[in-house]
């Protein structure tokens, strides 16, 4: 069964490339991201060796390199505001 959800465009433009990416459909896509989640906090009581993690993203390097240069960008854009207590 089919059901629709409103998406913005930033995350229909992730999910889309994800899916171009792969060969899934986003569907597919939806699935595989909400199944690692689970994976990763299926056991969020029992405590976890943080290195299980270790390059998790190895792949999405240019991924990551974009997010750093948008987080740079959007703080040499910031305004300093005055502020009166």
């Amino acid at each position: 069964m089919s059901k629709y959800v409103a998406l913005s465009d930033e995350v229909y433009n992730e999910l889309n490339a994800l899916k171009i990416e792969s060969g899934k459909s986003i569907s597919e896509v939806i699935i595989g991201l909400v199944n690692s989640r689970n994976a990763l906090y299926k056991n969020k009581k029992k405590k976890r060796n943080i290195m299980e993690l270790f390059g998790v993203w190895k792949d999405d390097a240019e991924y990551w390199d974009n997010f750093e240069k948008e987080i740079r960008k959007s703080r040499n854009n910031a305004k300093m505001r005055d502020v009166v207590l």
